[in-house]
């Protein structure tokens, strides 16, 4: 039990210093892109190795749980989706001399909508 308790305290040491780091970082750092960098990676290491530390402590000291891989798997697949859409959005944002080029007649992906024609009827 004493080697279960060692890991547990280590992972959840762990995890609080990759969100402590990635709060800091979000508060800290001046460009959105170098602010949205810091909590979504580090924030969900942190997170993950909180939810590790929780997974051992459950199989070792009581009935064994997965909850914890499924909040993983949602926040592994929703960290980079969501700091995706706030990348863009910060792309979007940014001041330019230039005007960006006219998107794609495909709206599929585009992330400025083309101009619709209006049809006379």
């Amino acid at each position: 039990m004493e080697a279960a308790e060692i890991l547990v305290s280590a992972l959840i040491v762990i995890g609080a210093l990759f969100i402590l780091v990635g709060s800091y970082g979000l508060l800290k750092l001046d460009s959105p892109m170098s602010r949205l960098h810091a909590p979504t990676k580090s924030g969900t290491l942190g997170v993950g190795s909180t939810l590790a530390a929780s997974m051992v402590y459950a199989f070792v000291w009581g009935v064994g749980s997965v909850h914890e891989l499924l909040i993983m798997a949602f926040l592994f697949v929703t960290a980079p989706v969501s700091a995706m859409f706030i990348a863009k959005v910060a792309i979007h944002r940014r001041r330019v001399a230039v005007e960006p080029p006219s998107p794609p007649e495909d709206s599929t992906w585009a992330t400025k909508a083309a101009p619709v024609a209006e049809e006379n009827a």
